[in-house]
């Protein structure tokens, strides 16, 4: 049975953070993402992906202004996770961000 699921983290900052990791024997879509500047200055934010020894960027030093949100994922765009994919975020400044991601898992 498909499920709606969320994944959340707070205070991410200079050191990549695991988001997700995508589960055995299901699909996972992810279908939305925010990236939150929760500081008093402008950050930088990266979002990947680790497959295997592969790391891609979904996007790459992008800067959100304060009080201010990227939406890396959202709308028409979807990305598929295979088992033990890895969806990480990093920015600029520690503890600057926090991260909110939905998903499918079906």
């Amino acid at each position: 049975m498909a499920a709606f699921k969320n994944a959340v983290a707070a205070a991410v900052g200079v050191s990549d953070t695991n988001i997700l990791t995508a589960a055995a024997a299901v699909a996972t879509t992810l279908i939305g993402m925010t990236v939150a500047n929760v500081t008093a200055n402008q950050i930088k934010a990266s979002v990947k992906v680790t497959s295997g020894a592969t790391t891609v960027f979904l996007i790459k030093d992008a800067p959100i202004p304060v009080g201010g949100a990227l939406v890396p994922l959202g709308g028409d765009q979807k990305v598929v996770l295979e088992t033990g994919d890895i969806i990480k975020v990093v920015t600029d400044t520690a503890a600057s961000a926090d991260v909110l991601l939905s998903y499918l898992e079906s």
